[in-house]
């Protein structure tokens, strides 16, 4: 067992050597520190120690929000706090991590989640009831706009239902009446592909739910709801870099970011090097390109240098080992590792 005059040698040794508390622990004293604001903006039926928990809980689960300013990423749990909704397994809300073109930084975007989305169009008190459906290219499915509108869905539970071709979402009103708004799955790639996280997050892992709110949030434009709950709506991928007592309305929307993981098509393809390329001598194309894509600073240098420790393999070795690297960390790119990831996966090249 230490004595006490030994952990006080190993702690000023820590000083003196410069090693600096962990991200973690910066943003856990943050949020302790933070606690009296944070509780004075906070709704009555929460507190700040259960919105600390949280905040903790998302960066556990997802270590690139540690990455991120703790301004962005306090304003995103403060603003889902006042909306109601809270971060995790629920998928009422996500936080996404982006990068700053404009400050250089990483930056956290709340995103409502199709649960989330229900949850404040049923708040407003003149719906009675609402849902979205997907629709697949072997389901039975109809519909028709005019003075006599309809519409006519029977999943095909039979089969394979096969790809999704459509996706609808149907309010009732508390007066009887109903409104209902198709959109095509060429609409809804529309709107994902201008989403900031079009590659990555809640559209690749739940792609049917984030299609199902992306038809109730463009059926909500023609909905008799409040003003409140407008606003509330109006929250989704917004990123709030402040703390108030009406986070919705007082913090203003400061997205302005590129994506660092959604531009695929940015990064190399990393199978094979085009022999065009190669017959006009193009040296290192893959680190050219990966230079051009929106990756953490911190990680670009240790992937450049996989890369330089690539180009000295063969063909067929090469391929090996970067799908060996992707498989291991689940990444469809070498470029999207993380800085831990990158040096464990050089190491392994060594």
């Amino acid at each position: 067992m230490s004595t006490t005059k030994e952990v006080k040698d190993k702690l000023s040794t820590k000083v003196k050597t410069g090693i600096k508390p962990s991200p973690y622990k910066n943003v856990q004293d943050l949020l302790k520190r933070m606690a009296p604001e944070i509780q004075r903006a906070l709704p009555k039926h929460l507190d700040a120690d259960r919105i600390a928990r949280i905040a903790l809980t998302e960066m556990r689960k997802n270590p690139k929000l540690l990455n991120c300013s703790n301004t962005s990423l306090l304003g995103a749990i403060m603003t889902a706090a006042q909306l109601g909704l809270e971060p995790g397994a629920l998928g009422h809300v996500y936080l996404i991590p982006y990068y700053n073109s404009k400050t250089k930084s990483m930056e956290v975007q709340l995103q409502i989640g199709y649960k989330g989305m229900l949850d404040l169009v049923r708040r407003s008190g003149e719906i009675t009831s609402i849902s979205a459906h997907t629709v697949h290219e072997n389901d039975e499915f109809e519909f028709e706009y005019g003075l006599a509108e309809k519409l006519r869905h029977i999943p095909n539970i039979s089969q394979d239902r096969g790809e999704i071709t459509a996706v609808y979402a149907v309010a009732h009103f508390k007066d009887g009446g109903y409104s209902f708004l198709v959109m095509s799955k060429g609409d809804v790639e529309k709107i994902r592909k201008r989403s900031k996280s079009p590659n990555f997050g809640p559209w690749v892992t739940d792609y049917d739910a984030m299609a199902r709110k992306t038809a109730i949030k463009q059926l909500c434009k023609y909905l008799p709801i409040s003003v409140e709950i407008q606003k509330a709506i109006a929250a989704d991928e917004t990123t709030k870099r402040g703390i108030s007592q009406d986070m919705v309305e007082d913090i203003p929307d400061e997205t302005d970011w590129e994506v660092i993981q959604a531009n695929y098509e940015s990064v190399p393809e990393e199978n094979e090097t085009n022999d065009k390329e190669e017959e006009e001598g193009t040296k290192n194309v893959e680190v050219e390109k990966v230079e051009k894509a929106e990756v953490t600073s911190n990680s670009i240098s240790t992937v450049k240098k996989i890369y330089r420790a690539l180009e000295s393999m063969s063909k067929d070795e090469k391929k090996r080992k970067m799908n060996e690297i992707k498989e291991k960390y689940n990444v469809k790119s070498l470029a999207l590792l993380s800085e831990e990831q990158a040096k464990e996966a050089l190491k392994s090249l060594e």
